[in-house]
């Protein structure tokens, strides 16, 4: 990446103060750019979930890895449940997403409990682990909620085989005006169901594999305690990449638990962090880490910097720390500060080999809390930071009331806040779509067919304010 007219600024940058200066380009379409990452993760997707509580889960994990990207599971998830979640994770199919599953004589109320937690709003009603019928919010309407859903269940329309085809399965169920089709094994038990996008997002991506075709899965450990331990867990349990993460990544606590994870001898990436600075990154990368996320007080939940004034601005953290990471040999993940596919597309061409993302995904169908309802009726979801008053209480829930009522004093992020649900895109994979789309359409401008030519290709402006907003759409005329 370059500057246009090779002018360094004289000050740090975020994404909002840089835009990329279409080139030459040969590449016909964006179905041609390659969007897989090097660094050893094995994500066919430049997007990792950020484990935050309020958005990584078993859920989020399964769907993001179907279409490329990694899960980070929270550090404050206890290791047997983290365990569950990638035996579940690990199970689960290519093709085919894992309904909500309901018996017969389970009630509406906790069908509409259930339902929202899956994108495609409907749940399969199984007798003897066979499906039997299906229900939908629609069909729930106006109903007793001490009703039984095998009352009001209809059957599936479109019923079909493991092994079928995602195209035959999209032309079945549009000539059946279907929106949903159950997979069904040779013995007839259920194996998933499929939307009309989902057949197609299934002929549109790659998942993310490990070497015996099962989806990818991250987890991360803290710095304190006994991390060696923690992490020889994790990686007995099977994931993917181990993430070492601390709000300062520069200490020696850091430096310590990372020396201790790369005693284990992984076979899996170690990512640590977080930094944004070419020191910060070296060390970390001589201390063991193959992957240094990136990033301080830009995501949405943090009150770092406003708490602090510790941070740096994040095109300008990455730039300098990918910069440090590639002389080593070595990977940087962009971490947080994104809310446009724009931010995505400008910190790889930065030099990030991953983007990860939080608050943005906290408020879709497939992020762990419940789905509620504000005063007007509009859909959100409960999200928060993880260095906030509610973070520090679930992560010391072990301690002494004493110990819990001292850190609970020193909060940095946010406890609570509303992550409305977009009505037009309320699930993870239609935000994917929007980034992946987005991302794209930019290497086609740079004349780039990877992210590997997009860093190389890429001219970077620097705008006012006033340039940032010249870019944004209107709603209505002025």
């Amino acid at each position: 990446m370059r500057f246009l007219h090779d002018q360094t600024p004289a000050h740090d940058l975020t994404y909002d103060d840089v835009f990329m200066v279409p080139g030459a380009s040969s590449i016909a379409s964006r179905d041609d750019v390659d969007l897989s990452t090097h660094d050893g993760t094995g994500a066919t997707l430049p997007l990792v979930v950020a484990n935050m509580t309020a958005v990584a889960g078993k859920r989020m994990a399964e769907t993001v890895a179907r279409r490329g990207g990694l899960t980070v599971i929270p550090q404050d998830i206890p290791v047997p449940v983290v365990a569950e979640v990638v035996r579940f994770v690990k199970s689960r199919s290519l093709v085919f997403d894992t309904p909500i599953v309901l018996r017969p004589e389970q009630t509406v109320a906790e069908a509409l409990s259930l339902i929202p937690k899956r994108a495609h709003g409907a749940a399969v009603v199984l007798d003897g682990g066979k499906p039997v019928g299906i229900v939908g919010e629609s069909d729930l309407r106006e109903v007793d909620r001490f009703a039984q859903v095998g009352a009001l269940m209809r059957p599936p329309s479109v019923v079909i085989d493991a092994d079928t085809d995602p195209r035959q399965a999209f032309d079945r169920l549009d000539a059946a005006r279907a929106g949903l089709a159950v997979a069904i094994d040779d013995d007839g038990r259920l194996v998933g169901v499929l939307t009309r996008r989902g057949a197609l997002r299934a002929t549109l991506y790659t998942p993310a594999t490990d070497e015996a075709g099962r989806l990818r899965i991250a987890a991360a450990v803290g710095v304190n305690g006994e991390v060696a331990a923690k992490a020889a867990e994790l990686l007995e349990a099977g994931v993917d990449a181990l993430v070492i993460d601390t709000a300062h990544g520069h200490q020696d606590r850091m430096l310590e638990a990372l020396r201790a994870v790369r005693a284990l001898a992984p076979q899996v990436p170690v990512v640590a962090g977080n930094v944004v600075s070419e020191g910060s990154t070296r060390a970390l990368i001589e201390a063991g880490a193959d992957i240094v996320k990136v990033g301080v007080g830009p995501g949405a939940m943090c009150t770092t910097r406003m708490m602090t004034g510790v941070g740096r601005p994040q095109f300008s953290a990455v730039l300098e720390c990918a910069a440090a990471a590639r002389e080593l040999g070595a990977h940087v993940w962009a971490d947080g500060g994104v809310r446009h596919p724009r931010d995505v597309a400008l910190a790889l061409a930065a030099g990030a080999s991953s983007v990860m993302i939080g608050s943005w995904f906290a408020g879709t169908h497939e992020s762990p809390g419940d789905l509620l309802e504000d005063a007007d009726g509009r859909a959100y979801k409960v999200s928060f930071g993880m260095a906030s008053a509610r973070a520090v209480a679930n992560r010391t829930a072990a301690e002494s009331s004493y110990d819990r009522a001292r850190k609970g004093l020193y909060e940095e992020g946010i406890s609570s806040s509303r992550m409305y649900l977009d009505p037009a895109r309320p699930g993870v994979e239609d935000l994917i779509d929007q980034i992946c789309a987005g991302v794209r359409s930019a290497c086609t401008y740079a004349g780039a067919a990877s992210l590997g030519e997009l860093h190389e290709r890429a001219v970077v402006g620097v705008q006012s304010a006033a340039g940032f907003h010249e870019g944004r759409p209107l709603a209505t005329s002025w």
